[in-house]
């Protein structure tokens, strides 16, 4: 089963739920932290990092002697990664999206396959559990790529669980997509709830049955209550605001380290999980 932990918006406390789950789940598990331009489930686990890969991605690269500037790779890229100044085809790599399109339409075979580096994907284990994460290079924005490549680290036979990156965007659906199940973590604030519309609004386009689960629950107001229960979106968890575990996320402990008798709570929301995906629900 894959389960993707998601939410509208950052802070919710998408990370702190993933790792518990994960750690309560313990072995035949494996976590990928896909929230690739922060990842920090591993401040919680402190993993054994054993294998690091590259990961890079197709850029286009101008052989000048064959290239008659026709123009029509230019003309093809919508993202304007490539431009022509006169009789000379300029590339902006950090524009690129990679969709080969330059390569199809050159007349001339002008157009190479070149690569810059995306970013790392890190992979080891925390204990019985087996853990992946990717790291994007700084300044580089296309993060999908590198998403893709943490979620090829996983095993049909083992539970996964995937911790998203926050929003609605691209990213977001690179993790979730797939997914036999996604768990949205939100608070009782107004920014939780109208984020938290978005990311429903998103996981029903990708037809994913869902829950929720609401951090922080004992403050703000009902009103994320109240949205769940006109979506027919079920509340699988409530966590307290609690000094305790405010104080383990400080000092980057999980929860059920801390207090085990939260073991016990995040393997009956699994299995409340198994029970929904196996039967559907959650908006659709």
């Amino acid at each position: 089963m894959i389960i993707s932990i998601a939410s509208g918006k950052g802070g919710t406390g998408k990370t702190t739920v993933a790792t518990n789950l994960a750690l309560s789940l313990g072995k035949g598990t494996r976590l990928l932290d896909c929230d690739v331009e922060e990842p920090n489930a591993h401040l919680f686990l402190y993993p054994e990092i054993t294998e690091t890969e590259e990961v890079s991605t197709f850029i286009p690269v101008v052989d000048e002697g064959l290239c008659t500037a026709c123009k029509k790779c230019a003309e093809i890229c919508r993202f304007r990664a490539l431009t022509v100044v006169g009789q000379k085809v300029l590339v902006f790599p950090e524009l690129c999206h990679s969709c080969g399109g330059c390569v199809e339409v050159c007349p001339e075979g002008a157009i190479l396959e070149g690569e810059r580096v995306l970013g790392v994907v890190e992979s080891g284990h925390c204990g019985d559990l087996e853990f992946s994460q990717g790291r994007l290079r700084v300044g580089e924005a296309m993060s999908p790529p590198l998403i893709k490549k943490v979620r090829t680290n996983r095993n049909s036979e083992k539970t996964i669980i995937i911790d998203a990156p926050p929003g609605t965007s691209c990213p977001v659906i690179a993790a979730m997509k797939g997914s036999d199940f996604v768990l949205m973590v939100t608070e009782p604030t107004p920014f939780g709830l109208h984020d938290l519309k978005l990311a429903v609004e998103a996981v029903k386009i990708l037809g994913i049955p869902s829950g929720l689960i609401i951090n922080r629950s004992d403050m703000g107001d009902d009103k994320v209550v109240k949205y769940a229960e006109e979506e027919g979106l079920p509340i699988l968890m409530e966590i307290p605001f609690a000094r305790k575990i405010a104080e383990a996320y400080s000092c980057g402990r999980p929860i059920v380290e801390i207090m085990p008798e939260w073991v016990e709570q995040f393997r009956t929301l699994y299995r409340s999980i198994e029970t929904l995906a196996n039967g559907g629900g959650g908006p659709q």
